[in-house]
């Protein structure tokens, strides 16, 4: 992991006030999953489930390693979760049921039709 300047008082997280570099002018396309993972973070939201706050709490939460692993939106989908679950939406039993029964239909959406 690379070591950047601490300030006082700031997590490892918080990025303010240290080199970053370049920031990429290019654009890119969002993959459908990434674009899911917004949708049901926009849908999930607006029905009370959580608060930005609390997204906030779970992405702050995860620890450095997280930050330095997963992409932007492998964290955004686990901090949604985390507040799906928090909030009585589903249990990670069921999460797991429904996870096994969809692995279960394949690896494509071709797989996944042909059923």
């Amino acid at each position: 992991m690379t070591e950047k300047p601490s300030f006082a008082g700031q997590r490892w997280h918080d990025m303010g006030g240290g080199a970053a570099g370049a920031v990429p002018k290019d654009q890119h396309d969002f993959s459908l999953w990434e674009k899911r993972v917004d949708a049901l973070m926009i849908i999930a939201s607006s029905q009370g489930h959580f608060t930005v706050d609390g997204l906030r709490r779970v992405l702050e939460d995860m620890g450095e390693e997280a930050f330095e692993t997963m992409t932007y939106y492998e964290r955004w989908i686990a901090a949604v979760n985390q507040n799906l679950i928090e909030a009585g939406v589903y249990t990670t039993a069921e999460l797991a049921q429904r996870m096994t029964a969809v692995a279960a239909r394949g690896t494509t959406y071709g797989e996944a039709a042909s059923e």
